[in-house]
């Protein structure tokens, strides 16, 4: 079977579930407390985050939310365009499974399977083993790099 849709599906969804994580701690999704809204807020999201993240002070955790923000805007980014797609694949892998043993540590394994995020985790790592990504910037690149070889 052809691969080349399956592994564009997977860097979407992945990248949107990053990007709709973000929008929900920025209030996109509505107001905290509102119906499939899970923070609605920076303030909420930290407060989730810290909860995540007991075993470090509440300042550091506030970092901690920056910086796993940060990543999640970068890499979904990354995703969407196809850019560095092995290397960011597996650092989304990363990512996901420090939050799930945080999850799992923190409030319990079975929230962690209600929101996918082991099955997200494993999707990226599957993803980062594939040789070659159709539809991205890095088969962009490989073909330009290529015909100008021809070329010279």
């Amino acid at each position: 079977m052809n691969q080349k849709y399956f592994q564009l599906f997977v860097r979407i969804t992945v990248a949107i579930a990053f990007l709709s994580a973000v929008a929900d701690r920025f209030g996109i999704w509505g107001n905290p407390g509102s119906k499939n809204v899970s923070w609605g807020d920076w303030g909420h999201f930290v407060d989730y985050s810290n909860t995540l993240n007991f075993f470090v002070s509440p300042a550091i955790g506030e970092v901690l939310a920056i910086i796993a923000t940060g990543l999640e805007i970068v890499f979904s980014l990354l995703l969407l365009i196809g850019y560095k797609t092995k290397i960011i694949s597996f650092a989304s892998g990363l990512l996901l499974t420090i939050f799930a043993v945080s999850m799992t540590i923190s409030v319990g394994i079975k929230p962690t399977f209600d929101y996918s995020v082991w099955i997200s985790a494993s999707a990226c790592f599957l993803l980062g083993t594939l040789n070659g990504y159709s539809y991205s910037l890095d088969a962009y690149l490989i073909n330009k790099s290529f015909k100008t070889k021809c070329l010279d």
